[in-house]
């Protein structure tokens, strides 16, 4: 029997499940707080806090399993790509703390591109506290597009969405914009606006605090206020450059399936309407195409394949001495 265990660690959550058998089942998905990246200050040791709490559930049912190991790990990590060092020194952490002999680690958007394309060529937009494209052409070709962090890049993503809205709130509150109603918003949200800047400056996970107010500012631009329906074209201007960025890099002219995963994409119309209509104008022929399935689903196929386009991406380890008791 099959048993692998596929974890998506992001920045807001941090969600693992275990499949038994070549196709199936899925067991529940466990569900704990996320961390701030592995590229932030003890990133690594909160990934690991996060992913071990995750597993908590995992290691009862692998006890049960007629060897109690399991067989693959594979832990999607904000910030693997961007820092490799840190993403192998978490996926040695894991061999240690879990009951397995195979850890892999990579990108969320690494896994979010398999999950929702199973593995074919084609780009898809992983947008969520932050956002990053991938696009994986048929020649193998990879490319890579933002997913920069909260304060270089991330563009068009929840923290950003909600940044610009907290930014637009202060200046109406201060008299240098115009009216909002995200003056009012971040103010029932947030409390007194002038010490919002303390409450953000002093979160723990400042960019997963500024992305709670994105769906208000969605809600804004729905009911017609014409800040936030800016910010929302705003966002969707830069997403829909990164797709297009995307599938030029990896596969030029040619039609190239767009799948859409993440948080972001249940913000509505306000978003994704002017994001459509973007693509539709590029010139492309991209082709908008429901995603397959999720980074989990991405992750068990990372897991029990090494020799698929996306191994390039993906840091892989083995137990090479005995297990602990």
């Amino acid at each position: 029997m099959t048993a692998v265990l596929a974890v998506d660690l992001g920045k807001t959550g941090c969600r693992a499940v275990l499949w038994t058998g070549p196709d199936g089942p899925e067991h529940p998905v466990r569900e704990v707080p996320g961390a701030p990246g592995l590229a932030e200050s003890d990133g690594v040791t909160a990934a690991v806090a996060a992913v071990t709490a995750a597993a908590a559930l995992v290691h009862e049912i692998a006890s049960e399993l007629p060897s109690g190991r399991l067989d693959a790990v594979c832990d999607t990590a904000a910030g693997a790509a961007a820092d490799p060092a840190s993403a192998r020194s978490l996926a040695e952490l894991l061999l240690d703390a879990l009951p397995t002999d195979e850890v892999a680690v990579t990108s969320d958007a690494v896994t979010a591109h398999a999950g929702a394309l199973g593995g074919g060529a084609g780009v898809v937009l992983a947008a969520g506290t932050g956002a990053v494209t991938v696009g994986i052409g048929e020649d193998g070709t990879f490319a890579r597009v933002d997913g920069w962090g909260p304060w270089l890049g991330d563009e068009g993503s929840g923290a950003w969405i909600g940044r610009a809205g907290l930014r637009a709130a202060l200046r109406s509150h201060d008299g240098r914009g115009p009216a909002t109603a995200l003056t009012a918003a971040a103010a029932e949200r947030y409390g007194d606006l002038d010490r919002l800047p303390a409450t953000v400056g002093h979160s723990a996970n400042p960019a997963r605090l500024t992305a709670a107010f994105a769906p208000l500012v969605a809600g804004a631009a729905a009911d017609g206020d014409a800040v936030a329906t800016e910010i929302m074209r705003d966002a969707a201007a830069a997403l829909a450059e990164a797709v297009v960025a995307a599938a030029r890099r990896a596969g030029g002219t040619r039609p190239l399936p767009v799948a859409v995963t993440g948080g972001l994409t249940g913000i509505g119309a306000p978003l994704m309407d002017p994001f459509a209509a973007l693509l539709r104008a590029s010139g492309l022929p991209l082709q908008v195409t429901p995603a397959l399935g999720d980074p989990l689903h991405g992750a068990r196929l990372l897991a029990l394949d090494s020799a698929g386009p996306h191994e390039p991406l993906v840091i892989r380890i083995h137990r090479t001495t005995a297990p602990p008791p």
